[in-house]
């Protein structure tokens, strides 16, 4: 391949250096893989460095154990395998959709009685007390289908962030340091998990502290120009009534923050006449782009313990889709000038 550049167009002999920033929510994380199938069928995009929490982050290390054994189509290959495993595991889960549900041709689990009984026990109960041993089924998914030494010899640079329970801080973990239990720990919502316990530390779900966190891929990757993978909506219409919906969209308020926060830094130092030339100046030469649909606010939070192939593989569809349309529409911004308007994050200060 040849060197990156910032070309103007994207020939066959150019390439163009990208990040990648995927947010995890569950199995909507099936919405990024499909992103991530259409973005490999690109020859001219390399990837410098991923940042990914929760379920972001078993998608950005299964592509970069699949990229380093077999480049863009061993990733690929690698994505679909893990989803799959993911999906047949949880065939055998109790919490699967109510006959109502299934008769409307709705994807959540609002009517499942089993999942009703596990939503309302997770907020009576500790994981402590209803998952005395900690038994989670990625943990023997993650250790089958990702060859961790591999990953930490990988090209594509990984960040992965957990909140350190003690501290309320991010932790964010690279290629040599990642294991099962860093994802685990990356995706451990404690009102379902026990902390994972790393280094003789605890640690909660990444989301908390940054879903994801850009800082790494400003400060340690080469490329300008970072693609962000949304799979939580910012906005949501209308004023959520129930006890469920209350808390649903807390979540993701609470998840998005951090990353609004360091979008609006980018922002501000935009606008500063002179940002010189130290971290400052690399801040404010981040290029931006968002891949997100809208299709992924419609479905309930619920939805996002729905594991059946079907509705994963109809959110690998939309992320395709959704990734075709930003490739129509934004392959010629790409490598000059963002196509995310973060001045609109400004006027809400």
């Amino acid at each position: 391949m040849s060197a990156p550049s910032d070309a103007s167009h994207h020939g066959v002999h150019d390439t163009l250096l990208v990040d990648l920033a995927l947010q995890g929510g569950g199995s909507h994380g099936a919405f990024t893989w499909g992103v991530l199938d259409r973005l490999l069928e690109e020859p001219w995009l390399r990837i410098d460095g991923i940042s990914g929490t929760s379920a972001g982050a078993m998608n950005a290390v299964v592509l970069a154990d699949g990229y380093a054994a077999g480049g863009p189509e061993g990733a690929r290959a690698a994505l679909e395998l893990f989803w799959q495993r993911v999906s047949d595991a949880a065939r055998f889960s109790p919490i699967q959709r109510g006959p109502l549900d299934m008769l409307m041709g709705r994807w959540t689990l609002d009517t499942s009685p089993f999942f009703v009984a596990f939503d309302l026990a997770a907020r009576l109960f500790s994981p402590y007390d209803l998952n005395p041993r900690g038994v989670n089924p990625l943990r023997e998914i993650l250790a089958e289908c990702v060859d961790f030494e591999r990953v930490a010899k990988s090209s594509i640079r990984l960040f992965v962030t957990a909140t350190n329970v003690r501290t309320g801080r991010g932790r964010v973990f690279r290629n040599a340091e990642l294991t099962p239990d860093v994802l685990l720990a990356s995706a451990c919502l404690p009102t379902l998990f026990q902390a994972i316990e790393i280094d003789g530390e605890a640690y909660w779900d990444g989301g908390y502290s940054g879903n994801p966190t850009i800082t790494p891929l400003v400060r340690e990757c080469q490329s300008k120009d970072t693609l962000l993978v949304a799979v939580n909506p910012v906005e949501r219409q209308g004023t959520p009534r129930s006890a469920r919906e209350i808390l649903d969209r807390l979540n993701e308020v609470s998840f998005n923050a951090t990353l609004l926060k360091e979008l609006r830094m980018i922002a501000l130092l935009r606008q500063v006449a002179d940002a010189g030339s130290g971290e400052g100046a690399l801040w404010a030469g981040m290029r931006i782009h968002l891949i997100a649909s809208a299709a992924l606010a419609k479905l309930g939070a619920s939805s996002k313990f729905n594991a059946e192939w079907d509705f994963l593989t109809m959110l690998h569809h939309e992320g395709r889709k959704s990734a075709e349309a930003f490739l129509e529409t934004s392959r010629g911004s790409l490598g000059k000038t963002s196509t995310l308007n973060l001045d609109v994050l400004l006027e809400q200060v």
